[in-house]
C-alpha cells in the first residue's frame, strides 16, 4: 500500500465554542445521569452486586459527553476499561449497562462482559478492553478497514495518558499517519496513570505532542469543558474524514481512585481538593445557572430523574436471570471453529484412562 501525502505537523490547543440552549441542557442531562448511575455503580459494588474490576468515569463527564456529542451515529467507537459513561452517552440503555455491570442476562454482553468488556454491535460501541492499550491497534484495523472500502464513517479510539507510553500506542499512530487513516485518538490525561503522576512516566508529558512524531496533528483542551471539548472533537472528525488521523488530549480529573477499591492515599489533600473544586458537573450547572439556560428548579429535577433512572437501572439488573452455565463458551469464537473446547474449569481434556488391575500375591513368611 503506497502512503498518502501527509500533513504537516501542527499541534495546538483547541478552541472553544458555545453551545446552543438547547445542546447545553442536552450536554447537562447527560453528564447528570452518568454521575448518579456510576455513584450507584459504586454502591453496587460495595454491596458485592458487581464483581471483578470496576473503573468510573466520575470527574470525566464533560470529556465523555464532549467527545460522544461529536459523532455521528455511523461512527465506530473504542474505549478502555473505564466506560460506562462512554456506553451512556452513546445510547446503549442505562438498564443493559447496569445488568451487564451485574453479570446478568439482559446485559449488554448478556452478562459475560462485566464492566471491562461491554460491546454492542448496533451502537458501534465496539468494546471496553481490559488490556491497557488494548483497543488501540484494533480501533486503528477498523480505520483501516473503513478506508479499504471507502466508507465515510471514522474512528474515535478513547485511552487514558498511561496507553500513550506502550509499543502499541506508537505503532498505531505511525501507520495511521503513514496511510492516512480516518481515526482520531482521544487521550484522557487526568495525571495519574493507576497511582504514577504523568511527569514520573513520561519523559514528554504534554501527551498531544508525541503526534508531532508523526507529522499528526493535535491539540490539547480543557476536558472541565464539555464545550471545549466538543469543539475539538469536531475539528479532530473533521480531519480524520478528510483522511487526516488527529490525537486529542483532554486535561481531566478523577475524583475517586483508579478502580472502586482504590483509596487513592497516594494522593496529596491538596491534590483531592484541587480536582474536587473543578468538579465538570458543579461547575457546568454553575455556568447554565449564571447563563440563563438553568434555573436551580430545573437543575434540582434533572438531579430528581436521572437518580431515578439510576435507581431504576439497578432494580432492573437486580430483576434480571444470571447466565446459564451452559452458555459461558457461546461467545468464544464468532464462528465455528474445529476442536473447540467447551471444558468447565476442573474437567479433564481427555477421559480418564482406566486403572490397571494388579493382582496381589501373598508374600512367604
Amino acid at each position: 500500500m503506497s502512503a498518502k501525502a501527509r500533513a504537516p505537523r501542527t499541534s495546538t490547543r483547541a478552541p472553544s465554542e458555545s453551545l446552543s440552549d438547547g445542546l447545553s441542557r442536552e450536554f447537562y442531562q447527560r453528564m447528570v445521569m452518568i454521575r448518579r448511575f456510576e455513584e450507584r455503580a459504586a454502591r453496587a459494588y460495595a454491596e458485592a452486586k458487581v464483581g471483578g474490576y470496576c473503573h468510573l468515569n466520575l470527574g470525566e463527564e464533560a470529556t465523555v459527553v464532549g467527545v460522544m456529542g461529536a459523532l455521528d451515529e455511523n461512527d465506530y467507537v473504542y474505549t478502555n476499561y473505564r466506560e460506562h459513561g462512554y456506553a451512556l452517552a452513546r445510547g446503549i440503555a442505562p438498564e443493559r449497562i447496569m445488568a451487564e455491570l451485574y453479570g446478568r442476562t439482559d446485559g449488554v454482553s448478556k452478562g459475560w462482559g462485566g464492566s471491562m468488556h461491554m460491546f454492542d454491535v448496533a451502537s458501534r460501541f465496539m468494546g471496553g478492553y481490559g488490556i491497557v492499550g488494548g483497543q488501540v491497534p484494533l480501533a486503528t484495523g477498523t480505520a483501516l478497514a473503513i478506508d479499504y472500502r471507502g466508507g465515510t464513517e471514522a474512528v474515535v479510539c478513547v485511552m487514558g495518558d498511561g496507553t500513550t507510553n506502550i509499543g502499541a500506542f506508537h505503532e498505531s499512530l505511525n501507520i495511521a499517519a503513514l496511510w492516512g487513516l480516518p481515526i482520531v485518538y482521544v487521550v484522557n490525561n487526568n495525571g495519574l496513570g493507576m497511582g504514577t503522576t504523568v511527569e514520573q512516566s513520561s519523559a514528554e508529558p504534554e501527551l498531544y505532542r508525541r503526534a508531532a512524531s508523526y507529522r499528526m496533528p493535535s491539540a490539547r483542551v480543557d476536558g472541565n469543558d464539555p464545550a471545549a471539548v466538543h469543539a475539538a472533537m469536531r475539528i479532530a472528525l473533521s480531519r480524520a474524514r478528510a483522511g487526516t488521523p488527529y490525537l486529542l488530549e483532554t486535561m481531566t480529573g478523577r475524583l475517586k481512585g483508579h478502580s472502586v477499591v482504590d483509596p487513592a492515599r497516594y494522593r496529596s489533600a491538596d491534590d483531592t481538593a484541587r480536582v474536587r473544586a473543578g468538579d465538570p458537573v458543579a461547575a457546568f450547572a454553575a455556568r447554565l445557572l449564571e447563563r440563563g439556560v438553568l434555573t436551580e428548579g430545573r437543575i434540582a429535577e434533572i438531579d430528581a430523574e436521572e437518580t431515578a433512572r439510576a435507581t431504576a437501572a439497578a432494580a432492573f439488573a437486580e430483576a434480571s436471570p444470571h447466565p446459564d452455565v451452559s452458555t459461558l463458551f457461546d461467545f468464544t469464537y464468532a464462528t465455528t471453529v474445529a476442536n473447540d473446547s467447551r471444558r468447565l474449569p476442573g474437567e479433564a481434556l481427555f477421559p480418564a484412562a482406566p486403572r490397571p488391575t494388579i493382582a496381589l500375591t501373598e508374600v512367604p513368611a
